[in-house]
């Protein structure tokens, strides 16, 4: 049976043991990966893409010297220190992550490319140093035959990598921190180092397993080195979908969302609205040729429930909001004063599929669930734009909150979804949110069916005369005209190119205006 019966018959340390934790912790690590880069760089296809390749390239590395040097070095002590090295890495990362992201992040990279040397620098040299763990366990393997040996390192170690990936995905991801998630994968090559050593013939002495464990022992109790997000930080997470952070500043409660400022809250007026672009959300109480024919609102997208908390205070309309990540629903009831009611109905859904599967209309549909960085491409497509037509009433609206800049080469995305949009409703508005035409911001496409389009003088005398409680004089003048669009792709479920779309945006501040604390309606 070989070594490989180590995983079976109790004898937990030797080298079988080491190759299925090297790969409980190679793929632990690269999933965890895309968790420590996704506040500085995005989470989009080529911040995935760098973490994969420089995973494979430097287990290729290891691999390959470890392979060379397996006959003449390979020896339980010598698997024992490799584990240890790897472990003392990581402790490193779980305590100076921020540092050296940004020491990564210094060099001057094309937008694509500028995850990679970060994502080389954390996780290139445990993962080398845990390439060598194969090669070395074959080495030492009592099994006959080169062939036999190497399926055996294969299959161990594979079936550790689907452990790892799994256990980080659904288990500690979703339940504890980065920080500690990164000390029980070091504590985890510890324990087996630990066993190597013990189990050595003469035994090695224990002090370096000794000192690399309080190591990460210091590392974990005195968290990563860095600064806040902003003001004090009220609650931290790791989510199945995301990192999510509430802080605390002036009085004012801030969800942030993979480091990006996602809802804000007045605490002394939970209704008032922080952030300036969600004022915007009630542009199509004057877009709507009988305001008060707007009875049900969907929101999809939740965060910290800005618009459905004021619009349910404001409106006599029922209100349904969808949300993909039950934790930012939970953040909202506990920190964001949201509550459920007959007029308030929270579900925890993707809207795409929400939208397919319910059998109600709306006469509005509000999309925001859009970030700077990462962008569910299912909800930018045509197809997805006709469902949404699909659900609304026959003088239904859409509002669709995007991230982009209003001109510029940081515009592609808000003019490819303006197509999009322009596909499947004869009528699009867009209103920028903030100062500046290339600026990175919020940008609101407001979507109706009707074949007459509205001049801003138009609404700017349905402001004057309507009561809709709120006074959008400011928000009306920031009406674009439609933007040139030839250059740019519609989008669609076989070809949605949303992260080439979102590319030129890196790098570049993200900008968003708050609402002077004296200005709740006018």
């Amino acid at each position: 049976m070989g070594w490989v019966g180590e995983l079976t018959d109790g004898r937990f340390t030797g080298p079988g043991v080491a190759v299925f934790v090297s790969g409980v912790a190679s793929m632990g690590l690269e999933i965890l990966a895309g968790r420590i880069v996704a506040p500085q760089f995005g989470s989009s296809i080529y911040t995935w893409g760098s973490i994969i390749g420089v995973f494979l390239a430097a287990l290729s590395l290891g691999y390959h010297y470890g392979g060379k040097r397996a006959a003449e070095r390979a020896s339980r002590p010598r698997l024992a220190r490799l584990l240890l090295w790897t472990a003392a890495y990581v402790a490193l990362v779980i305590f100076a992550s921020d540092l050296l992201l940004s020491l990564g992040g210094s060099f001057p990279l094309p937008s694509r490319f500028a995850s990679l040397p970060a994502i080389t620098l954390l996780f290139g040299p445990p993962t080398y140093l845990l390439g060598f763990i194969s090669p070395y366990a074959a080495q030492l393997s009592e099994t006959e035959g080169v062939g036999e040996a190497s399926g055996q390192v294969y299959a161990v170690g594979t079936i550790g990598s689907i452990i790892g990936a799994f256990g980080t995905t659904f288990l500690l991801i979703p339940s504890f921190s980065i920080e500690v998630i990164g000390f029980v994968f070091g504590a985890l090559l510890v324990a087996t180092a630990a066993g190597l050593v013990l189990t050595s013939t003469p035994r090695e002495p224990v002090y370096s397993t000794v000192a690399v464990g309080v190591l990460l022992l210091a590392a974990v109790s005195s968290g990563a080195i860095g600064v806040s997000t902003g003001g004090q930080v009220v609650y931290q997470t790791q989510t199945p979908y995301q990192e999510l952070e509430v802080t605390e500043l002036g009085g004012t409660r801030t969800l942030y969302l993979d480091g990006q400022r996602h809802s804000a809250m007045d605490v002394d007026d939970p209704d008032r609205h922080v952030f300036r672009y969600t004022r915007y959300f009630h542009l199509p109480y004057l877009v709507a040729e009988d305001p008060d024919d707007i009875d049900r609102v969907l929101f999809v997208g939740g965060g910290g429930f800005s618009g459905p908390k004021r619009f349910v205070s404001e409106y006599d309309a029922t209100v349904d909001v969808v949300e993909i990540d039950p934790t930012v629903v939970r953040v909202a009831k506990e920190y964001f004063a949201v509550e459920e009611s007959e007029q308030l109905n929270i579900h925890t859904d993707d809207g795409r599929r929400f939208l397919r599967q319910t059998n109600h209309t709306y006469d509005l549909i509000v999309l925001d669930a859009y970030k700077k960085d990462k962008v569910p491409f299912q909800l930018t497509t045509v197809e997805f734009m006709q469902l949404t037509r699909d659900r609304l009433s026959e003088d239904g609206i859409l509002v669709s909150n995007l991230i982009s800049a209003p001109s510029g080469p940081a515009s592609q995305f808000y003019r490819s979804e303006y197509r999009t949009v322009n596909e499947v409703y004869p009528q699009v508005y867009s209103f920028s949110t903030a100062s500046g035409s290339t600026v990175v911001q919020n940008i609101e496409l407001v979507a109706t069916k009707d074949t007459e389009r509205l001049s801003e003088a138009d609404l700017r005398q349905r402001n004057a005369e309507r009561d809709i409680g709120i006074d959008l004089t400011d928000e009306v003048g920031s009406y674009q005209d439609p933007p040139p669009t030839e250059d740019v792709p519609i989008l669609r479920d076989d070809r949605a190119p949303i992260d080439s779309l979102l590319d030129p945006m890196v790098g570049q501040e993200y900008v968003v205006e708050q609402v002077p604390e004296n200005r709740s309606s006018g």
